[in-house]
């Protein structure tokens, strides 16, 4: 197997979770092809931005049908994490279906903007592989307009407005609604925990 891989999605935080991984001395390889995906480690999917674009582009490159398939440890961040699920109100998508579940639009209110953007408290549910050495209490960054509602598969939920998931572990599919990248001790922490995983 080769080493961790980021399937290029095309957003904007890769460069950031790139030098994140290289702080905890992980050069991750940047890819769309389904051989070097399906051949790798672990397998990181990152995204920002549209869900059906997101699933379009991972269709084109024939990793939409690749993701559900894969044995070794995957982590979705932000977007990429609700494309672990079965769908999205953005724009009707269908996603990857490895999670039950749709991501649902926040509801805008004088004190809750939409998008949720910045810091905010995690709420630890199940203190999986992911989450060892992670607290209730800690804070992490997000900026996301949906989010996904607490489920079985729910191992952190954060406080918007009502409680959503804002991160999931179920067999080797990992996910975080935040940016770990972005998100200093604690996000290097998930990271680490990550590359650790098993």
């Amino acid at each position: 197997m080769s080493a961790v891989v980021i399937i290029d999605s095309g957003g904007a935080n890769i460069a950031s979770l790139v030098y994140a991984l290289r702080r905890l001395g992980c050069e991750a390889g940047l890819t769309r092809d389904p051989e070097v995906v399906r051949t790798a480690s672990r397998v990181i999917l990152p995204g920002v931005g549209a869900a059906a674009d997101a699933m379009a582009r991972l269709q084109r490159h024939g990793l939409a049908q690749l993701v559900p398939q894969l044995t070794q440890p995957v982590l979705g961040i932000c977007l990429g994490m609700q494309l672990l699920f079965e769908a999205s109100e953005e724009g009707g998508a269908t996603c990857l279906g490895i999670l039950p579940g749709t991501a649902r639009r926040f509801q805008a209110a004088a004190d809750r903007p939409v998008p949720h953007m910045g810091w905010n408290q995690l709420e630890v549910r199940d203190a999986t592989a992911l989450l060892r050495g992670v607290e209730s209490g800690d804070y992490t960054y997000f900026v996301h307009s949906f989010a996904l509602p607490v489920s079985a598969a729910s191992a952190a939920t954060c406080d918007y407005g009502g409680e959503f998931t804002a991160a999931v572990s179920r067999d080797n599919f990992h996910g975080t609604q935040f940016h770990p990248e972005r998100s200093g001790r604690t996000g290097a922490r998930i990271l680490q925990n990550f590359l650790e995983a098993r």
